[in-house]
């Protein structure tokens, strides 16, 4: 993957910058950076917002089809939808996610974070009005795909837009503002979803429903044209002093600002002149076929890229092997097979409780930590799983399944259904608490040079895993039960916790440099912070 070339800083500086610099930059841009205010300034909050509303328009489009699949009727292809239909329709999304989160981290080193926020919310216009208008399963399956292609461009940009934006202090609350976003798509998609099928027409409710998806996209394209690119971004081309701009203006404007912005931006061009010399040093004693490798040969080559590589992949794997996605899809499937008798509704209260424990999240995941409020949740998803298995135990689904679910009371929600209800929540309120947000802080374990290929990559993964999880979810509900299915689900979550255990390093409250830093020479958890 080419990268810009253009001089960091001009060559007849270099020695005295490094001479001068070279110790006060290490000390001034990992104290002061870290320091600079004790709250993110307006600036910084409205870039957030902004850029956050891929995230909105990433949960919409995820949660609405849930509601769609119970709500579709015989309105595509003149007939019902089987499992498979509803199978390849959901899965198609995250499969084109998957082929374009990796492109997009190519775009975005070549043209910007900024441009491929732009090119995710055409591509969010494009699907959503391709799904409102078909009338077939592949014309359905087609609108899907495209909202796959900016799902994948939004899920990888957005955070690490944010992540190079954002302050050292607030870098973690502001990333998880991102998966803030995402769940507040998914409750407002089952809200819309409940009210077009409950009130709009049986046989086009469902259209207006994904076409909603469409006016986040054009309203964030306004927005976006107005923001500026990220600093690292910039001094990687050879603009530092819109960099130092950009810096001033996230930490307030204020003079003692200044000084600050200065310390952040010699990092950065130490750290990228360091990279490209280092590059440019391969290059030469790499040979034959290995030169058009390029970037993927440092990402793979180094320990240090691997390291990150494996981490970023472990965690974005497991965000959705654990399968959460699962009911995400599906949760109003599961609900109508266990007898509620709204199943939309009912599914509402999941959305609900991630969006709640999202918010908590947002206020932990700097003081606890990364890596300690993943120790911290995991077991507790582990332990909703399991419970939600032995509820699916006392259930026999098929065409008696309202019937063995209904209460005295003729509610619906008998006491295996409450159960299954309820650690379904605790479920989803733990997945919020840790492994929904953690896994997008990917971008502060690579560095500068790889952090775009990197992060491209994981998001990759984490698309890869969805597209398993979307495509296999019903069918293990046939094959194994659906009591072995979530055995299965926490099985892996057992493994992730392990994994996480043994080499994820904390990297709250350090700066991107310092973050990367820790794994140079080993996986760096001994050497994180607040370390459990």
């Amino acid at each position: 993957m080419d990268r810009p070339e253009a001089p960091l800083i001009p060559e007849d500086q270099r020695d005295h910058e490094l001479q001068s610099d070279g110790d006060d930059a290490e000390t001034d841009a990992g104290s002061i950076a870290s320091k600079a205010n004790t709250n993110p300034g307006v600036f910084v909050l409205v870039l957030t917002f902004a850029a956050g509303i891929s995230g909105l328009l990433f949960g919409y489009d995820t949660g609405v089809i849930s509601s769609t699949l119970v709500s579709i009727g015989t309105s595509l292809s003149n007939r019902e939808l089987t499992s498979m239909d509803k199978s390849i329709i959901t899965s198609s999304t995250s499969l084109f996610a998957l082929i374009l989160s990796p492109l997009s981290s190519v775009l975005a080193d070549k043209f910007g974070r900024k441009r491929v926020i732009l090119f995710a919310d055409v591509l969010f216009v494009a699907g959503a009005l391709v799904q409102a208008y078909s009338d077939t399963v592949t014309g359905m399956v087609a609108g899907r795909c495209v909202v796959g292609a900016a799902v994948g461009a939004a899920s990888f940009v957005v955070p690490l837009y944010i992540a190079e934006v954002a302050p050292a202090s607030h870098r973690g609350r502001l990333v998880t503002m991102n998966v803030l976003f995402i769940t507040l798509g998914q409750a407002v998609a089952y809200i819309v979803g409940w009210i077009f099928s409950t009130f709009g027409s049986p046989t086009s409710g469902w259209r207006w429903t994904v076409g909603l998806g469409a006016l986040p996209a054009v309203f964030q394209a306004g927005l976006v044209f107005f923001m500026p690119e990220t600093p690292r971004w910039l001094v990687k081309v050879g603009r530092s002093t819109a960099a130092k701009s950009v810096i001033q203006r996230v930490n307030g404007g204020a003079a003692a600002s200044t000084r600050n912005a200065d310390a952040v931006i010699r990092e950065i061009e130490v750290e990228a002149r360091e990279e490209q010399e280092a590059r440019r040093f391969r290059e030469h004693e790499r040979a034959g076929p290995w030169r058009w490798l390029g970037a993927w040969q440092e990402l793979l080559s180094e320990g240090q890229n691997r390291r990150a590589l494996a981490i970023a992949c472990l965690l974005q794997g497991l965000q959705q092997l654990c399968g959460f996605n699962s009911l995400m899809y599906f949760s109003a499937t599961i609900f109508t097979l266990v007898g509620f008798k709204n199943p939309t509704l009912t599914s509402l209260t999941v959305a609900v409780t991630n969006f709640i424990f999202t918010m908590v999240a947002l206020t932990l995941i700097d003081r606890i930590g990364r890596r300690r409020i993943l120790l911290y949740s995991l077991p507790f998803m582990i332990l909703g799983l399991l419970l939600s298995a032995l509820g699916f135990s006392f259930i026999s689904l098929g065409d008696t399944a309202e019937a063995s679910a209904q209460d005295a009371d003729g509610s619906g929600a008998g006491s295996a259904a409450t159960l299954i209800l309820v650690s379904i929540m605790l479920y989803v309120a733990s997945f919020a608490l840790g492994l929904g947000n953690v896994p997008w802080m990917q971008s502060e374990l690579f560095p500068l040079a790889v952090r775009s290929l990197g992060s491209g990559v994981s998001t990759a993964t984490n698309w890869g895993c969805n597209f398993i999880i979307g495509l296999t979810f019903l069918p293990l509900m046939d094959l194994l039960s659906p009591s072995w299915t979530f055995v299965l689900y926490a099985a892996i979550c057992v493994v992730g916790y392990i994994l996480v255990w043994g080499i994820y390093p904390e990297t709250a409250g350090l700066n991107l440099e310092e973050a990367t830093a820790l794994l140079e020479h080993g996986w760096g958890v001994s050497l994180g912070r607040d370390r459990p």
